[in-house]
């Protein structure tokens, strides 16, 4: 059955569609977007039009195909040690925590793919020690991207940014036909955890961090839906706890309950 393209009303209905279900505000111009994302859904239920598909996501009778049109309509970029300045401060925390024989939380609240989280778990064992009391959590509101951060394998280009000392610590080359690829080594990730979460709805009783990290994902949110999603993540912070956000991102006029300590860098009193 030939789909036809998306019209305007549908992908206004879209841009509605996605912000209810995730707070996700979808710029104007993503028509091609998001008819290439999901053209593939439209014949997998034989439709025609991108408002059948729309009408089938709002029935609720296939309540996977909600979750997979999220999945398919949020965008995921990321890699390895992203803003160094931010695993300087976690790598001094974490000294912190060390010398003072106390474990660390850290919350990756839009951890996509993995990248982070892993980032993250790498520093804290190469400073506390493997076996310390540190935890990492990664939370996604894609169940796609979140199978794909369990298995830890990825192209080896997403490792640029990565200490050498670290790539041969914590990763394995991939041979044959696996070869430009690596995976993560299995005991660090054995230590994260992945969770689905919606930042935009009630927060599951997850505890309180020491360090989250927000970054590069209230560029997709409205004013409003920062203000909130930020208070509920701060919820979860210690206080003296340290809050990362995008280096393009800044918290004024969203909150005004933190300290910045250096741009993209806030922490609690």
């Amino acid at each position: 059955m030939p789909v036809t393209m998306i019209t305007e009303r549908e992908f206004t209905q879209f841009q509605r569609f996605i912000y209810d279900a995730a707070g996700i505000t979808m710029a104007n111009g993503k028509q091609a977007l998001v008819s290439g994302r999901l053209a593939k859904r439209l014949a997998h239920y034989q439709l025609s039009s991108y408002g059948d598909y729309l009408k089938l996501l709002e029935s609720r009778s296939e309540p996977a195909e909600l979750q997979m049109a999220v999945d398919l309509l949020t965008t995921n970029e990321t890699y390895f040690f992203r803003e160094p300045k931010h695993f300087a401060l976690l790598r001094d925390l974490a000294q912190d925590a060390r010398d003072k024989n106390r474990g660390l939380r850290v919350w990756s609240a839009a951890s996509s793919s993995g990248e982070e989280p892993y980032s993250i778990a790498m520093v804290l064992a190469d400073v506390m020690g493997e076996d310390a009391a540190w935890e990492v959590l990664g939370t996604d509101i894609s169940t796609r991207v979140l199978a794909s951060a369990r298995r830890g394998h990825y192209p080896m280009e997403r490792a640029s940014q990565m200490p050498q000392a670290y790539l041969k610590r914590f990763c394995l080359k991939g041979q044959g036909s696996e070869a430009g690829t690596m995976l993560i080594e299995r005991s660090l990730r054995q230590r994260v955890q992945f969770q689905h979460l919606n930042l935009n709805a009630p927060l599951p009783k997850i505890g309180q961090f020491d360090v989250i990290f927000l970054r590069n994902v209230m560029i997709y949110f409205s004013l409003e839906t920062k203000r909130q999603v930020v208070a509920r993540l701060l919820a979860q912070l210690r206080s003296g706890g340290h809050f990362l956000i995008g280096h393009s991102e800044t918290l004024n006029d969203i909150n005004d309950t933190v300290i910045a300590v250096a741009p993209s860098i806030y922490r609690k009193p």
